[in-house]
């Protein structure tokens, strides 16, 4: 356990920023299962609508530094090259 006062606020700010950003990647997570969902279940329009909305969690989460910028291309990336290849 921390003794110093500042050691005991930098705990409970890692204590929050951890639970923060465990959620945000569960969030991003289940996104990118339900956008791989509906390409598997070749529904076009559902895949198109889910990969919109997979694609703005992407973008704010490289924003916010969860991810980083690279990692959310690279999963945007390969979402859009799995639609055009069921267009």
């Amino acid at each position: 356990m921390p003794i110093k006062k500042a050691a005991k606020k930098h705990l409970r700010q890692t204590k929050k920023r951890t639970i923060k950003n465990l959620g945000a990647k569960n969030r991003i997570k289940a996104a990118i299962k339900s956008a791989r969902l509906a390409l598997t279940n070749k529904d076009k329009s559902k895949a198109q609508e889910q990969i919109k909305k997979t694609i703005k969690i992407l973008d704010k989460a490289a924003q916010n530094k969860i991810l980083k910028k690279n990692t959310a291309s690279r999963f945007k990336s390969r979402l859009m090259k799995q639609l055009n290849k069921l267009k």
